[in-house]
């Protein structure tokens, strides 16, 4: 069988190769003394709240299982849009906010919708891997660019004037981002998007992990700054709704029924189920219960990460955000005498039974000295992974 050039271009997704290998691994020692623990996927370990839960059955019930419109149920856009203003102030109409088979799906319509073949689109390297092939599915190219740990992993304006090209399209970013945790300060994240603008492009902002910051200077939507960033989110993690795959994305006013066209073609419409089910998200119990989700991962953070530094996995830059920690394993690969992150994660699940992620998939520039750990998992996990990382470590 003959296997399009298109789909030979997409390089694995390596977070799940090692994925596999944990799990196999896990089934062999689930009853052993020191079973997996999981620190390698970015899935919350919390589900979603009892209201929610409650609709999606009530919505079986009653026999709310049709097709929604394309963009998404109406009431559910609205409750969109009144949480922007609830939560960050900002006037987000729910006439521009496209409900979708989760943020991957948005960006998947972003991308079909503004990338001509042969369109380049600048993103930090390091950068979550499967944002570079959804340009790449819309046959444009993916530019990444270094960063370091003083820019926080993140763009510049002066990087991204730098690198612009004559087939430059624009900038596809994340704030906080995957698998650093950190995010881009308002203020450069507006010149950025001046410069993007200065020269026709487009700037789009995955902001899945936004509700999650711990910073109040981070944490300000890229909507704030102007309509025509497009921004993509998700009820994946703030929202605990991973497995429902449901996102949704903001787009400016004459792009909306562009999107629509491709949605319906593409996707029909997102999950009705899910769909009522989210409405639940915004009742002021379910908010409560996400507010108090997130401060747990504020501790998990504020425990996790002087234990990663005390034993030689540096993080350079505390993250602001999400559940991510991006520490520089070199000096313990040295220590034990292996090669790089992809080895150094092999011997950790082999070791210490703890999964973690090699820095393969995240970039071309330096990630090869780094690993990403989710601390997603309750503490009491993150503190077993400590005690087995230390006995292999220290």
């Amino acid at each position: 069988m003959q296997i399009s050039s298109r789909a030979q271009k997409i390089e694995p997704f390596y977070v799940m190769e090692v994925a596999k290998a944990a799990a196999n691994l896990g089934q062999e020692i689930a009853h052993t003394d020191a079973p997996m623990v999981f620190l390698n996927i970015g899935e919350p370990d919390f589900t979603a709240p009892p209201l929610v839960q409650q609709a999606a059955e009530k919505a079986v019930r009653d026999g709310h299982t049709q097709y929604t419109p394309a963009t998404g149920l109406p009431a559910l856009r609205e409750n969109i849009s009144a949480w922007y203003a609830s939560r960050f102030g900002a006037d987000v109409p729910a006439s521009r906010i496209i409900v979708t088979a989760g943020a991957s799906a948005a960006l998947h319509l972003a991308c079909m919708a503004l990338i001509e073949a042969g369109d380049e689109v600048l993103m930090p390297d390091p950068s979550y891997p499967c944002n570079r092939h959804f340009v790449s599915a819309a046959e444009g190219r993916a530019v990444l660019i270094p960063t370091t740990a003083q820019e926080r992993f993140q763009l510049s304006a002066d990087k991204v004037q730098a690198a612009w090209g004559p087939r430059t399209r624009g900038v596809l970013l994340a704030s906080p981002s995957n698998p650093t945790g950190t995010s881009i300060h308002p203020d450069e994240l507006r010149r950025i998007h001046q410069v993007v603008q200065a020269r026709g492009g487009i700037t789009v902002v995955d902001e899945i992990y936004l509700p999650l910051s711990f910073d109040a200077q981070f944490g300000q939507t890229a909507l704030a700054i102007d309509e025509h960033i497009i921004s993509i989110n998700s009820f994946s993690k703030y929202f605990s709704m991973t497995g429902w795959r449901l996102g949704w994305m903001v787009v400016p006013e004459k792009l909306v029924p562009v999107i629509e066209r491709l949605a319906q073609n593409l996707f029909i419409c997102p999950s009705t189920i899910a769909q009522h089910a989210a409405l639940a998200c915004f009742a002021p119990e379910s908010i409560a219960l996400y507010e108090a989700r997130r401060q747990e991962f504020k501790a998990r953070r504020d425990y996790f990460i002087p234990q990663l530094n005390a034993m030689g996995l540096n993080v350079p830059v505390v993250p602001d955000g999400a559940f991510y920690a991006w520490a520089d394993c070199s000096n313990a690969c040295a220590k034990l005498g292996i090669q790089d992150s992809w080895d150094f994660a092999f011997a950790m699940m082999n070791q210490a039974h703890v999964a973690i992620t090699p820095g393969r998939d995240f970039g071309l520039d330096q990630t090869h000295h780094f690993v990403r750990f989710s601390t997603a998992s309750s503490m009491e996990q993150l503190q077993t992974a400590v005690e087995r990382l230390r006995s292999v470590l220290l």
